[in-house]
C-alpha cells in the first residue's frame, strides 16, 4: 500500500511540473496543458480505428517481445558454453547491436516496403543482440566448481541446466527484460513512424501531418500508460520467478 502511494505522488509531481510548464510556455503547439491531452486520450480511444491501432501495435510488441527473448535466450545459451564459438560470433553480434535504428529502417523500407513486417524486424534486429549476449555472459560466469561437484555426484543433467546454468543467467536475463520492456515500447512506436501502414505510430505521423500536437501527446500517453502496466507486470512475475531460486 504504501508503495502505491509513492506511485501516485510520483504521478502527481508529474502532473503538476507539466501544468507549471505549460502555463509558463503558454503554446499549446508546444506543450499542450494535461487537461486538455487527457480529453482529446479519452475521446481517442472511443474511436474504433484507434482501438485497431492499438491492437495492432500491441501485437507486434508481442512478437518482438516473444521473438527476441526466446531466440536470444536460446542463442545466447548456446553460445555461452563454448568459448570457441562465443569468441567468434561476439563481434559479430556487437556490431549488429552497434548499428543505429535509422539503419535498419531504410534497409528494411528497400526490401519489405511499408507495412506490418517492417516495424517487427527492425524491433528484433535492435533488442536480440543485448537479451544474447546477457544469457551467455551469465552461462559464462556460473561457477565452474558447482559444474564439477554437479558431474562428481552424477546430478542429472536436467537439474544442472535448471539449478545451476539457469539460476545463473536469472539476474543478467532480467536486466535484459527490463531493459527490452523499457526500449521496445519506443522502438516499435518510431519504426512504426517511418516505415508501418498501421498503428499508434502512424497515427502520431498523421497528427504531426495535421499539426495536431494533443493527439500526439495522447497516443504516447496510451504508449506510456500501458508500458507502466506491462512493466508492473513484469515486476510481479520476476518477484515469483525470483523464488523459485531463492534469490529474494
Amino acid at each position: 500500500m504504501e508503495n502505491l502511494w509513492k506511485y501516485l505522488t510520483g504521478i502527481l509531481v508529474i502532473f503538476i511540473t507539466w501544468t507549471v510548464l505549460s502555463f509558463l510556455i503558454s503554446s499549446q503547439l508546444i506543450l499542450p496543458d494535461p487537461l486538455m491531452v487527457l480529453k482529446t486520450l479519452i475521446s481517442e480511444l472511443q474511436k474504433s480505428e484507434v482501438l485497431e491501432a492499438l491492437v495492432i501495435t500491441l501485437s507486434k510488441i508481442g512478437v518482438v517481445l516473444a521473438t527476441t527473448v526466446t531466440f536470444g535466450v536460446l542463442i545466447g545459451f548456446f553460445i555461452g558454453l563454448n568459448d570457441v564459438v562465443y569468441d567468434i560470433l561476439r563481434p559479430g553480434i556487437l556490431v549488429i547491436q552497434a548499428v543505429p535504428i535509422i539503419t535498419w529502417l531504410a534497409l528494411v523500407m528497400f526490401i519489405w516496403g511499408i507495412g506490418w513486417l517492417g516495424p517487427v524486424i527492425v524491433s528484433i534486429l535492435s533488442l536480440l543482440p543485448h537479451t544474447i549476449l546477457s544469457t551467455a555472459i551469465g552461462i559464462r560466469t556460473t561457477d565452474k566448481r558447482l559444474i564439477e561437484m554437479a558431474k562428481v555426484y552424477r546430478v542429472p543433467r536436467s537439474k544442472v541446466i535448471r539449478n545451476i546454468y539457469l539460476g545463473s543467467i536469472v539476474p543478467q536475463l532480467l536486466s535484459a527484460l527490463q531493459v527490452i520492456i523499457g526500449n521496445v515500447w519506443k522502438v516499435v512506436v518510431v519504426a512504426e513512424y517511418m516505415c508501418g501502414d498501421k498503428g499508434i505510430g502512424v497515427l502520431i505521423a498523421w497528427a504531426r501531418q495535421s499539426v495536431a500536437v494533443e493527439k500526439v501527446y495522447a497516443y504516447t500517453a496510451i504508449i506510456i500508460l500501458i508500458g507502466l502496466i506491462v512493466e508492473n507486470i513484469l515486476n510481479h512475475f520476476v518477484r515469483k520467478l525470483l523464488k523459485n531460486w531463492e534469490l529474494v
